[in-house]
């Protein structure tokens, strides 16, 4: 018998007796699940909640080219959820609406927009969910996840560093390379020399709602 079922018992007991028990056609499944409702199990209670607020963010790219191509984008959203107090039990989630693109010139979006790039008629966002949260010092981490970009879905890095790790409030620094053409972007802007390897970096600004920072659990 669980602990839960030994108090259910117990409190029904107290209030009606034993003989109460047994004239009262009230299954003590029921009341169980009562209070289960009433007094959830104390982990799910210490797992932490967190909120990413993007109008404190930024995701930006660059890619190496003889005429400079650097911008970011201005509508996304992000999350980083965790399943128990454990660091590696967390999943950090991004989706960008790739048009939203913003290189400071409209004939670069226009053409990043495009088919030959993002295009984005045919694939509207760009997103990174991880799969597995590797800590590899007091604030740095590795995140495995899967990146999609005009439909594509590879296997990408993103390391991470957490300012303010402990607290209630901070920011996450990530970066991640990627190759271009990995992803179906072959082709060059005409009259420029565009490199394979894409930098896209993420500055989240991001406050603790509840329970406790997440800690690693041996």
């Amino acid at each position: 018998m669980n602990v839960r079922t030994l108090r259910a018992q117990q409190i029904w007991s107290t209030i009606c007796g034993e003989q109460g028990v047994r004239s009262y056609k009230l299954p003590l499944a029921i009341l169980c699940l009562f209070l289960y409702c009433t007094f959830p199990p104390a982990s799910h209670a210490q797992v932490p909640v967190y909120e990413v607020t993007p109008v404190e963010s930024i995701i930006k790219f660059g890619v190496d080219s003889s005429v400079p191509i650097k911008g970011t984008f201005d509508k996304w959203k992000a999350s980083m959820k965790f399943s128990s107090a454990d660091v590696r039990s967390g999943v950090l989630e991004i989706e960008i609406q790739a048009d939203s693109v913003n290189t400071g010139s409209g004939l670069k979006d226009n053409k990043l927009k495009g088919k030959d790039f993002f295009d984005v008629k045919g694939s509207p966002t760009i997103s990174f969910k991880s799969t597995k949260v590797v800590q590899t010092g007091p604030n740095t981490f590795e995140l495995d996840g899967d990146f999609t970009i005009r439909g594509v879905t590879k296997a990408e890095k993103l390391t991470l560093t957490d300012n303010g790790k402990g607290s209630t409030s901070g920011s996450i620094d990530g970066t991640m390379a990627f190759d271009r053409k990995d992803y179906g972007m072959n082709k060059n802007i005409p009259f420029v020399k565009i490199a394979n390897r894409v930098e896209v970096n993420v500055n989240l600004k991001w406050k603790r709602i509840s329970g406790p920072p997440p800690t690693f659990e041996q």
